[in-house]
C-alpha cells in the first residue's frame, strides 16, 4: 500500500540528506522542492516588508501543488519539506518580524486554512528536532554561501515556531527525531534505527520514542 511521508524540520537538519537515505533504503521515490524561479524574490531581499506576501503566496501555490500531486503518486514517497511549514514556520516568522502586514497576514492565513482543508494529508510527518548549535555546525558543513549568514536568533525563532507547530498538529501521526543525536550519515545504524521507527509509525503502533539506550547501540552497528 502506498504512502506519502513529509519530513520537516529547520535549515540545515538535514530534511534533504533524510529523504535520499530513506528512499534508498525502503526503495521509495523522494520529492525535492522543485526549482522554481520565485518573480518576487529580489524584489523581496530589496525590500522585505513591500514584498513579503506576494513572496509567501507565490511559495504557497507552488508548495499546494506539490502536495497534491504527491497525494495522488501512485507510489510511495517521501517530500522535503512539507506545505504545512510555509505557512505555520515561515510565513509566521515574517509576520513576527513585522514584513507582513496584519491585514495581509490575515488574508494569507484563510488563504491557507482553507486550501488545506481540501488537501489529504500525509501518512506521517518526520520532524528533526536540532539545537541550534547543531544547525549551525551542519550549515557550515555543507558550505553554501547564502546560508554563511544566517544568525543563531534567526534559526531559534524557526525552532521555536516549529516547536509550538508539531506540539499542535493533529492532521496526521508524527515521529519526533532527535536530530542531535542521531548522525544517519555517519552510523548506518542511527538510519536502521529511523527506519524501524518509520515502519512502526506506518503500521499504527500508536507510543514511538528514540530511547537513549537504543540510539547509542545503533552507533556501534
Amino acid at each position: 500500500m502506498k504512502k506519502f511521508v513529509a519530513i520537516a524540520g529547520n535549515i540545515g537538519v538535514g530534511k534533504s540528506t533524510l529523504v535520499k537515505m530513506l528512499c534508498d533504503e525502503m526503495e521509495w521515490e523522494p520529492f525535492y522542492e522543485p526549482v522554481t524561479e520565485n518573480p518576487y524574490l529580489a524584489d523581496f531581499y530589496k525590500d522585505m516588508s513591500a514584498w513579503s506576501f506576494h513572496s509567501q503566496v507565490f511559495f504557497l501555490t507552488h508548495r499546494l501543488r506539490s502536495h497534491f500531486q504527491l497525494a495522488s503518486h501512485p507510489n510511495s514517497v517521501i517530500q522535503d519539506r512539507s506545505v504545512y511549514e510555509d505557512a505555520e514556520i515561515f510565513a509566521q516568522n515574517l509576520f513576527r518580524q513585522g514584513h507582513i502586514t496584519p491585514r495581509d497576514y490575515q488574508t494569507y492565513r484563510e488563504l491557507y486554512e482553507t486550501a488545506v482543508q481540501f488537501l489529504p494529508p500525509p501518512d506521517l510527518v518526520i520532524y528533526l528536532r536540532a539545537s541550534v548549535p547543531t544547525l549551525l555546525n551542519r550549515i557550515t558543513r555543507r558550505g553554501r554561501d547564502y546560508e554563511r549568514k544566517i544568525a543563531p536568533e534567526y534559526l531559534n525563532s524557526l525552532n521555536n515556531l516549529y516547536e509550538s507547530w508539531i506540539e499542535n498538529f493533529t492532521l496526521c501521526p508524527v515521529l519526533a527525531v532527535p536530530a542531535d543525536d542521531l548522525d544517519y550519515v555517519e552510523h548506518p545504524g542511527h538510519l536502521r534505527l529511523i527506519v524501524a521507527k518509520v515502519n512502526d509509525k506506518l503500521t499504527g503502533k500508536e507510543e514511538v520514542v528514540f530511547e537513549p539506550e537504543e540510539v547509542a547501540r545503533a552507533a556501534e552497528d
